[in-house]
């Protein structure tokens, strides 16, 4: 057996949902963890079962432990009801992260958990009272030791993923002297007999909080933003000197030494190189070859942290040669006493480099004088972002290009609109006998390729005059340097298209246009490619670059910048927006050596910041600041964190995704700096996990808030977008050739940022299908539902009248109403103002973050994690595939019943005046003719007044049986009489 197990201790379980037909169940639970299965004995007749059964299970690695998770079914005996029928019925589930279980010598006690949903249709209520530990012996000395030495042992045979047969445990009966009572909140309020239940366990009673582990709120892993207080600024006169441009990162004190030149050194050849020591750190600049005058240049910056320096001296040398450094290549060397040095705080002017006469090996006078400077300063520096980094004294050769800070903007894009209109004169090749031509145009700029719709038959109009009317839209980037070719081809037969023509226009010669006004069309004569020709085919096009539309390349959800592209177009800044990138702390590992090489990466509008890679550590320290413009409040900057994969030789890897952050500007107070620690939350098989917290000092700043508060009242996107709207498929293409355009261009920038950065940054992947999204989105459409689902609780308990108190205040105030309408819209808007500002002071005071449980990251099953990180098309086998369409077949049945359900009611109320039913269309009509009497003969106060009080009458007043007019309303015919 295994030095240590997994004990699953069943104790009970209260208020489940009767499932055999006579008002209660005959339940049991079946736990499963790493393909081993274990069930409970049947409790007979029983809605509030205990157990006390211990299941154990092999751990065949304990430091899997946290991706691997309990599986908790409760169900019901079928078999147990006595009348000879198999089977079993749900009861309800719960899935729980085995991250958190404790250790074996930690304590343990028992914890509730809810039942949840297996569907989205599934009747389930109540919760199961677990107590999950490890222990480090084997199952005998485990089940004796719960025992109390009782000697009831059982073997739990591991069972297969595929037998049927599970094997069922014992009840562990109590120990003597510790019997403890169950906690108030499992006991049956029937009068059963749980008071002489008892638990293994001490005698204290038990505490139950919701749950543990990292899937329902649980002790290991915290999904919380935390708020957090730093030393922004710097401190002293620093703090006082910067704190207008670089106040919202800690203030890292670094000594720099910058290279410049050299002349009149005594080499034996004509290349030299320059080397900075400090204690254990030697920086080396590139080799420098003389040319014409005795002069040797470098120019290059070093920096070394202040917690890296353990020496008093700063020590520059000059060697001769560019090769590996040898005791004979020495040429001389400055010190600097570091006691004595220059301190410097943006905005002083950068420090004056200086000529020094070099020394020799023993303190003599050498030959060459070299120019340098050397000072204390901050990150704030400019010669920080291309200086050379202690911390980074293990990378070399192309790596180093990779880990400096850089500003990046994305290319400005714009939509290519090619209408083809029709052709002329077409060349159309001898037809097949029965085949009639099927003409299409297509264009193409680059990789992107767009064809429209067979050409449509004309009356009196010959095949080779086709007509498209149709648009082709396409992404374009400045610069224009490409072509756009379309062509007019003929669908010979399926696989084979035969071109009859095309014309090759440059992007640089298309008109642009910022509004809805057509630009002139052209006609264009075709190249066959076959010479000259007796006929001139040409086509009708019209094309241009419009500027007014804003090109999303992000999701529409969380978009950052939704201005057109032309800039004539663009509106004045309502603000500014400074993020401070601060640290990590606790960052996943993704490299075999136990560290990573982060780096952040923030995105908002066309400006793209990374940061410098922070070598080896987990708990990277950046404080880089950067500031953008913001013309529009409702946007959201998404900032990604990053393992650097291009620091080794050979072919460059890929960068790691950590995890992101998105901050809505919408949801800060202005002019206000929000310090927080945001959960790094990235989705594996095993569920939501936290790769770490992301420190991030935000200010939102606005000088003038009429334009702030005029933003809301304006439209969401450019113009064009509602005078000219495109179609949704038409947007969700364009948003993928835009992600591909913006991923091209910065992969050619230096450093690169990487397509699965970009990808990643943009959501790419956003628009697949999830079982879990599907999940979540139902869930949020549930929670916007469930506030009228209040009110028609409410009103039904005023209705049923058990707090006639209440039903008569409602009367009363109905009644007024009725009489003095002209108050419904005062009290109305005047008690949605009270509400609001009494919720003022319990208004959010941080940031919004990801959310798991919103998310349903929490809930979600394995199978359906691993669809959603499945390629596309997919690259899983057939029997995966079967079962997932399967599964989304019985979703779909379900919907396709809902949706039916939703057309029969529409269809009865068309059914009204149809005929369809004549008697039914003859009563609806005697019932109009009386109530258009009624209602003219008598005033609409009392009617609604009259209505009012009907609906509220008292209980004693009520039939339980549907009004007539709900049953003459379900008795009207509809359409699902005729369908297949």
């Amino acid at each position: 057996m295994g030095k240590e197990k997994l004990v699953v201790e069943v104790v009970a379980a209260r208020n489940l949902m009767p499932k055999d037909g006579q008002g209660s169940s005959s339940p049991y639970v079946e736990v499963e963890f790493e393909h081993q299965r274990r069930r409970t004995r049947p409790k007979h007749k029983n809605l509030n079962p205990v157990w006390n059964e211990h299941l154990l299970f092999d751990v065949s690695d304990p430091d899997d432990l946290p991706y691997r998770a309990i599986d908790v079914g409760v169900y019901n005996d079928r078999g147990a009801e006595g009348r000879g029928v198999g089977g079993r019925n749900f009861l309800g589930k719960v899935r729980i992260p085995a991250s958190g279980v404790p250790a074996p010598g930690e304590e343990a006690v028992p914890q509730l958990f809810p039942l949840e949903r297996r569907s989205l249709f599934s009747h389930i209520r109540g919760e199961v009272s677990l107590k999950i530990y490890r222990t480090a012996i084997d199952s005998e000395r485990a089940l004796t030791k719960a025992d109390g030495g009782g000697g009831n042992k059982q073997q739990h045979a591991v069972a297969p993923p595929t037998t049927k047969q599970i094997p069922s445990a014992v009840v562990t009966p109590p120990p003597p002297g510790k019997q403890t009572l169950l906690p108030a909140r499992l006991q049956d309020p029937a009068p059963t007999d749980v008071k002489s239940v008892v638990l293994a366990a001490p005698e204290e009673a038990y505490p139950m909080p919701a749950s543990f582990g990292c899937g329902r709120g649980g002790r290991t892993q915290d999904f919380t933003l935390k708020e957090t207080r730093p030393l922004l600024g710097g401190d002293g006169a620093d703090r006082d000197k910067a704190s207008s441009t670089y106040d919202l990162v800690e203030h890292m004190q670094y000594l720099y030494v910058r290279v410049v030149r050299a002349r009149d050194l005594q080499t034996g050849g004509c290349e030299a190189h320059a080397e900075v020591k400090l204690g254990n750190y030697r920086g080396v600049t590139r080799s420098s070859t003389a040319a014409g005058a005795p002069l040797w240049h470098w120019d290059q910056v070093f920096a070394f942290s202040k917690d890296s320096i353990h020496s008093s001296v700063v020590e520059v040398l000059v060697r001769d040669g560019g090769g590996p450094t040898t005791k004979d290549d020495f040429i001389g060397r400055l010190s600097f006493d570091l006691g004595e040095l220059p301190r410097r705080v943006p905005p002083d002017s950068t420090l004056a480099p200086q000529w020094y006469r070099m020394e020799g090996k023993a303190g003599e006078r050498a030959k060459g004088e070299l120019m340098v400077s050397v000072w204390f300063g901050t990150q704030a520096d400019e010669a920080f972002a291309e200086a050379w980094h202690s911390r980074a004294a293990g990378v070399h050769g192309d790596g180093l290009g990779s880990i400096k800070s850089k500003v990046y903007v994305a290319p400005k894009l714009w939509y290519l609109r090619v209408s083809v209109v029709e052709a002329q004169d077409l060349v159309v090749p001898c037809a097949v006998p029965g085949r009639f031509p099927e003409i299409f145009a297509k264009g193409q700029v680059g990789r992107q390729v767009v064809r429209t719709r067979f050409a449509a038959l004309l009356p009196n109009r010959a095949p080779s005059n086709p007509t498209w009317n149709e648009d082709l839209m396409f992404v374009m980037a400045e610069p224009f340097d490409d072509l756009v070719l379309v062509s007019v081809e003929d669908r010979v037969s399926p696989g084979r298209d035969e071109v009859l023509g095309r014309v090759a226009v440059p992007l640089s010669a298309i008109e642009r246009r910022l509004d809805d006004k057509p630009v002139a069309s052209r006609w264009i004569a075709l190249d066959r490619g076959q010479g000259s020709s007796r006929f001139g085919s040409r086509v009708h096009l019209r094309l241009s670059l419009d500027g007014g539309y804003h090109v999303l390349d992000e999701a529409a959800a969380h978009s950052s910048d939704l201005r057109s592209t032309a800039r004539q177009l663009w509106i004045p800044r309502v603000g500014i927006l400074e993020l401070g990138i601060l640290g990590a702390s606790g960052l996943a590992l993704s490299k075999a050596s136990g560290t990573a090489d982060a780096f952040c990466v923030a995105k908002y509008g066309p400006k793209w910041v990374r940061t410098r890679t922070v070598v080896d550590s987990v708990c990277p320290q950046w404080n880089e600041q950067y500031t953008w413009e913001v013309f529009d409040p409702c946007t959201t900057i998404t900032i990604g964190v990053f393992d650097n994969g291009r620091l080794g030789c050979g072919t460059p890897r890929v960068d790691a995704c950590i995890g992101k952050v998105r901050i809505r500007l919408s949801t800060l107070e202005t002019d206000r700096v929000y310090t927080h620690a945001h959960p790094l939350l990235v989705l594996h098989l095993s569920g939501a996990r936290k790769a770490g917290e992301l420190h991030l000092a935000v200010r939102f700043s606005c000088a003038d808030a009429a334009s702030m508060l005029h933003a809301y009242a304006r439209p969401l996107l450019p113009k064009m977008h509602y005078v000219d709207p495109l179609l949704v498929g038409q947007v969700e293409r364009l948003r993928f050739q835009a992600v591909e355009t913006v991923a091209a261009r910065l992969c050619r920038a230096e450093p690169p940022l990487g397509r699965e950065v970009v990808e990643y940054m943009l959501d790419h992947g956003s628009h697949l299908w999830s079982m879990r999204r599907s999940k979540a989105n139902f869930f949020r459409l549930v929670s916007l539902l469930s506030g009228l689902v209040a009110v028609g609780r409410s009103i039904e308990l005023l209705r049923s009248w058990r707090r006639p108190v209440h039903s008569v205040i409602f009367i009363i105030a109905y009644l007024l109403f009725i009489l003095l309408p002209e108050l419904i819209l005062p009290t109305s808007f005047l008690t949605m103002a009270v509400i609001g500002l009494w919720r003022y002071r319990l208004r959010p005071r941080h940031p919004p973050h990801m959310d798991t449980r919103l998310s349903y990251a929490d809930a979600a099953f394995v199978d359906e994690l691993d669809e959603e990180f499945d390629t596309f098309p997919t690259s899983r086998g057939p029997e995966v595939v079967r079962m997932r369409y399967d599964r989304l077949r019985s979703v779909g049945g379900r919907v396709q019943t809902v949706v039916g359900d939703m057309a029969t009611q529409g269809e009865r109320v068309q059914a009204l005046l149809s005929w369809r039913d004549p008697r039914a269309t003859f009563l609806f009509l005697m019932f109009c003719l009386m109530a258009a009497v009624l209602f003219y003969a008598v005033p609409m106060k009392v009617l609604a007044g009259a209505w009012g009080l009907y609906v509220l009458r008292p209980p004693s007043f009520k039939n339980r049986l549907p009004s007539p007019l709900m049953s003459f309303f379900r008795r009207l015919p509809t359409k699902a009489d005729s369908l297949l």
